[in-house]
């Protein structure tokens, strides 16, 4: 599975270790709707990378997976974002963090809500923030797909 690879990959730059992985969760895409259900996940990292060359990294990990970025939330085979990076604020042309939106966005908010409940988020905390956007679209997948850490 494409995710768990991302997963791998991640985990094993430098500087950087997979603490803990969500369950998987469903979604209709969004903008180009003529393309297959988006797969979401959340996954909490440690990592001693800058904000910068953490998105350098997992924009590195999606190019080396074949992702191709062609349209606007067009199809793609994976896409990695830095959510939240601790408490620390930026609004640059390329990172931007917490990332936008994150507050409205149900797809985002149910994985991350399950591995991270208590995480502050403007005033609230994931789980509620994720309680109070709607989430009927987000369809959580049953079992565990994705196993961290990975059996050996």
């Amino acid at each position: 599975m494409l995710l768990a690879r991302a997963l791998g990959r991640l985990n094993s730059a430098p500087g950087t270790r997979v603490v803990a992985v969500s369950s998987l969760y469903a979604t209709a895409p969004e903008g180009v709707a003529d393309q297959p259900e988006y797969l979401n996940a959340a996954a909490e990292i440690e990592t001693t990378l800058e904000p910068r060359d953490l998105l350098k990294a997992c924009l590195g990990i999606e190019a080396d997976l074949g992702r191709v970025r062609r349209e606007r939330w067009g199809p793609r085979t994976i896409d990695i974002d830095v959510l939240v990076y601790g408490d620390l604020r930026i609004a640059e042309d390329n990172l931007s963090l917490p990332h936008p939106r994150l507050g409205e966005r149900a797809f985002v908010l149910a994985p991350l809500a399950e591995i991270a409940p208590g995480l502050p988020l403007d005033g609230k905390t994931a789980a509620e923030r994720a309680a109070a956007v709607d989430s009927s679209g987000v369809r959580r997948l049953d079992g565990p797909p994705i196993r961290w850490p990975p059996s050996v």
